[in-house]
């Protein structure tokens, strides 16, 4: 028997910068035709009815690319934050974020924050957008808050213990976790909260990604059985 509609995808936007390339251009143009698959991807999934999408915009090792990159990466961050309230409050789209915002620009950490405000009451899917994020520092972090807390004894925490810790802890973890660009390894996303997401990736650089990628996506997943670590006899886990 095949899954339903995911509730939580996960999605590693890559390619952006090879795509530029392949086409002579520079890679920050790519970002930039990044950034508007990623709104036809959000409008795509929100028509679908998911409920929560994590896309990985900025990670905490892409810190070591370009500084001139960066900078502009973290300006479209900026611009979009800010240009696009009438888009989430007409799909009644809130904005969260993940990622240790403390590592960021003062005015990019604002901007996510004051994005988080604005969009906080809005009751449709959910988008985290995954910031100066990495999965071994979101867990870090969530045992630095852990271990502040005095809430258990060192030999007594459990895996809800540390989840109650992380960046969102009401967030359920992603059913699906989507990578462009045809590689294969989870780069440092969602390290905890994907230990039994199903994988799929496309060749395809994800400035090309449009709905029908996405629609492409669901059906692979819907014709998955989810066994989490158990075994299907005859259909039944």
């Amino acid at each position: 028997m095949g899954s339903g509609i995911p509730r939580h995808i996960g999605i590693i936007m890559d390619g952006n910068g090879r795509w530029a390339q392949q086409r002579g251009q520079l890679r920050t143009q790519g970002h930039l035709e990044g950034l508007q698959a990623a709104k036809r991807i959000v409008k795509a999934a929100s028509d679908i009815g998911i409920k929560y999408l994590t896309l990985y915009a900025f990670s905490t090792e892409n810190w070591k690319r370009a500084a001139d990159e960066v900078g502009f990466i973290m300006g479209l961050v900026k611009q979009y934050l800010r240009g696009e309230l009438d888009f989430y409050r007409a799909n009644h789209i809130r904005i969260r974020h993940a990622g240790d915002p403390a590592g960021l620009p003062p005015d990019i950490a604002a901007e996510i924050s004051s994005a988080a405000s604005d969009t906080g009451d809005f009751d449709g899917m959910q988008v985290i957008l995954a910031i100066n994020y990495g999965g071994r520092d979101e867990i870090v972090r969530a045992m630095r808050r852990l271990a502040e807390s005095g809430s258990v004894e060192l030999g007594n925490i459990t895996e809800k213990d540390i989840s109650a810790f992380l960046d969102n802890p009401d967030v359920p973890d992603p059913d699906l976790i989507i990578r462009s660009a045809g590689e294969y390894r989870t780069s440092n996303f969602l390290l905890w909260e994907g230990a039994y997401a199903e994988l799929y990736v496309s060749a395809k650089f994800w400035p090309d990604w449009t709905g029908e990628d996405l629609a492409a996506a669901l059906h692979d997943y819907q014709n998955r059985e989810r066994r989490f670590g158990g075994v299907a006899v005859n259909g039944v886990k």
